[in-house]
């Protein structure tokens, strides 16, 4: 009786643990694929903002946003 239910508790979380890493993988793929934001969006928010923006600022943007995913 006990063994089953230690067996049951112990398929569950081993199934978690490998579903989080499944998931988090599958959700960089899509972010890498997909990301929030592109140049262009950071063009117009700039702009939005009374800045003309040149390229090497929209690049150095990128670069930091792309360090934090």
């Amino acid at each position: 009786m006990w063994h089953d239910i230690l067996m049951v508790l112990l398929g569950l979380i081993i199934g978690l643990v490998i579903g989080v890493f499944v998931t988090r993988h599958f959700i960089k793929k899509y972010m890498k694929k997909n990301p929030p934001i592109n140049e262009d969006m950071i063009k117009s928010l700039m702009m939005q903002m009374g800045r003309k923006p040149n390229q090497k600022q929209i690049n150095q943007m990128m670069k930091s946003m792309d360090k934090y995913m």
